[in-house]
């Protein structure tokens, strides 16, 4: 009891003095932006109150910030290569980046989207595109990993991805870029005649706490030619069915900022997926060949594993009358948003500055009552006034994306004019505007795009950064601000500089992840084919040949490698250490790296086993290391491997300490 009591009492002075740091940082500081200062700090030892989950657009991974203080926690690898632990590098990994196209070591990552039970997020996964070489990945969030890639075939410009449906039954995706479907070689010039698109639908198995989770594509509905840009699923009474933008629905080929925005109105495509299931039950669905890969990690064994598909089930619309139908929508919209209430439905029109709002309602008694203003390629046009709940009049100057609070109002970042508009949505009458610094793209609010909004931050994500931060030369970093939207008046509280170019973001209450998170990979439920439980079975397993190839089962423990003397390798062969960390203590990982080695070093966690491949090209003595600071005595965490001419008779043997064994 003394114990604890003393603990709180050092936990408030610890904190009283932050405070008083702050204080006299900002003392020189008008009185709001000091009250600003304090809502965003952090006292040592304490968790930020949500994560927010950043794209990393071409960088290719996502960013995570703790809120409100902006700290960046980590960097999660998915579509690109990252040295620092050795992701798309090491044996266990490099499969999730295999691809129809061959192994693809980046990409151009643009919407995370959380997995939802009832409309709300739930903290187990998170799904973000690859919009270069179309693929979804999955990030099991209770190890901050990638755990699954599949690739998205007849697709190009995976733009309106990854977006799910209420209770994550699907991923959606759709084309950004309208391409021949399937590809064939076309003169650009007759680009109306090949021109097509696809939305797919991306099944999940969705079983709480098994660890066989899989992506599936369900079928792939195929679309007009147009450029479909944004996402978002229906829910409560709007589920069951998925919106998606276009523009370029004039289908120009060239000079698109011209041709492509002479018309009045393009289109939001709304897909009943409901109504699709029923089609493919009756095998109105038509297999086409195509070739694609799906990668998983094997829960079992943490390996990445990759299977070719080869074929995909397609809809046409025509053959599934009911599937979709086009929402005439002011201009060239970007983003597409659905009220937490699924009633309405936010068409983001760039170039207009009126935001129409569709009503659901209106939009099920157009259908059935067939008000429609045409149709295409067997997708009917819906009447616009016949849809449409209003218009936020003069809203601003290039909308892009809307996010909800939990208070019944609606936030629309507004790139050309740099502001946040705050409105009633079911009012469209506006409330509060705040500018941001500069040319904002998406933002993100705590749930502001499930039924389930948490109201308190909102943060505006900036493409332009010159004046806000020290200078780094030409390139500098984008900004993120944060704002508190807790009461009417919308406040600016701080800006933070992010990695990469975040497009779009998620953000959740910190206790829904935290609460599922793994500290170690328990050693004794390791089941990778090379792991070894402890120094002596590494030492008797030791290094093994087969042929060229040489396998070298080793330990990391603080603070040494078993073995750390290794003679008898040749030029030419190619070896692969097999590292298991034998910790089991959180935050405890180590490093392996060796000296002329052609690829990353891996970062092993406690309970982990994970390969290095290494290919010797000239006789030697090589040292390797441990790359991450594990103990006082972490330079003395280093070995050494002899390799020898190609010829030579050197006998294959290793040593710890004073026990030193041979290969027969």
């Amino acid at each position: 009891m003394k114990g604890s009591k003393l603990k709180k009492i050092s936990l408030v002075i610890v904190a009283l003095t932050g405070l008083g740091v702050v204080f006299s940082q900002t003392k020189h500081l008008p009185k709001e932006w000091q009250e600003a200062a304090l809502k965003v700090y952090v006292p040592p030892g304490e968790y930020d109150e949500f994560y927010v989950f950043f794209s990393g657009g071409f960088n290719g991974q996502i960013g995570v910030h703790g809120i409100p203080s902006g700290r960046n926690l980590r960097t999660i690898p998915v579509f690109s290569v990252n040295p620092e632990n050795g992701y798309g590098y090491s044996e266990e990994t490099r499969a999730l980046l295999m691809t129809s196209h061959g192994f693809i070591p980046w990409d151009d990552t643009h919407h995370p989207e959380l997995s939802q039970t009832n409309g709300v997020p739930d903290g187990r996964w998170l799904f973000i595109n690859a919009n270069n070489t179309p693929r979804v990945a999955r990030i099991d969030l209770s190890e901050f990993r990638t755990v699954e890639i599949i690739e998205i075939p007849n697709s190009a410009g995976n733009h309106p991805s990854s977006f799910i449906t209420q209770n994550t039954e699907y991923v959606v995706a759709g084309t950004r870029f309208s391409v021949p479907i399937p590809q064939k070689d076309y003169p650009i010039s007759e680009y109306k005649k090949w021109a097509k698109g696809t939305i797919t639908f991306i099944k999940v198995d969705n079983s709480e706490g098994e660890k066989n989770d899989r992506m599936d594509i369900a079928f792939q509905l195929l679309v007009p030619g147009f450029d479909y840009d944004l996402a978002h699923c229906g829910k409560g009474p709007s589920h069951g069915w998925c919106f998606f933008t276009s523009y370029n629905t004039e289908q120009a080929h060239t000079l698109l900022e011209i041709n492509a925005s002479r018309k009045d109105k393009d289109f939001i495509l709304a897909v009943n997926w409901k109504r699709a299931e029923e089609c493919l039950a009756e095998g109105k669905g038509k297999k086409m060949k195509t070739l694609y890969y799906h990668n998983y990690v094997d829960p079992k064994t943490g390996i990445a594993k990759s299977e070719k598909k080869t074929e995909v089930t397609v809809l046409l619309p025509k053959d599934c009358p009911g599937v979709a139908y086009y929402l005439p929508t002011p201009k060239s919209p970007h983003g597409v948003d659905v009220s937490p209430d699924g009633l309405y439905i936010v068409g983001n029109g760039k170039l207009s500055i009126n935001q129409p709002i569709h009503s659901f309602e209106k939009m099920i008694n157009a259908i059935k009552n067939k008000d429609f203003v045409g149709e295409i390629e067997g997708i009917p046009v819906l009447r616009y006034e016949s849809i449409l709940h209003c218009e936020v009049k003069n809203i601003c100057l290039g909308p892009l994306h809307t996010e909800f609070d939990d208070k019944g109002y609606a936030y629309t970042s507004c790139f050309i004019s740099s502001e946040v508009v705050k409105y009633d949505y079911k009012t469209c009458k506006v409330v509060d505007r705040i500018p941001v610094y500069y040319s904002i793209g998406h933002l993100v609010i705590p749930g502001g795009d499930s039924a389930k909004p948490w109201g308190k931050y909102l943060i505006a994500m900036n493409k332009i950064t010159k004046d806000r931060y020290l200078p780094t030369g030409p390139e500098l970093p984008h900004a993120a601000q944060l704002i508190d939207i807790s009461g009417m008046k919308m406040k600016m509280l701080l800006d933070f500089p992010t990695h990469g170019e975040p497009h779009y973001a998620q953000m959740i209450p910190a206790e829904l992840v935290t609460k599922r998170q793994k500290k170690i990979y328990r050693l004794e439920e390791n089941k990778h084919p090379y792991a070894v439980k402890s120094e002596a079975e590494a030492m008797e397993k030791g290094v093994v040949r087969k042929g060229n190839e040489v396998h070298i089962y080793m330990t990391a423990i603080r603070s040494h490698f078993t073995p750390d003397n290794i003679e008898g390798i040749k030029v030419g062969d190619t070896v692969y250490f097999h590292v298991t960390n034998l910790e089991q203590d959180w935050d405890i990982p180590h490093g392996f790296a060796i000296f002329g080695a052609k690829t990353s070093n891996i970062l092993i966690m406690p309970g982990e086993t994970l390969t290095l491949k290494w290919k010797p090209e000239k006789p030697g003595v090589y040292p390797f290391y441990c790359t991450d600071f594990c103990s006082a005595l972490h330079q003395e965490m280093q070995g050494y491997i002899r390799v020898s001419p190609k010829d030579a008779n050197v006998k294959l043997c290793w040593q710890m300490g004073n026990e030193r064994k041979c290969a027969d």
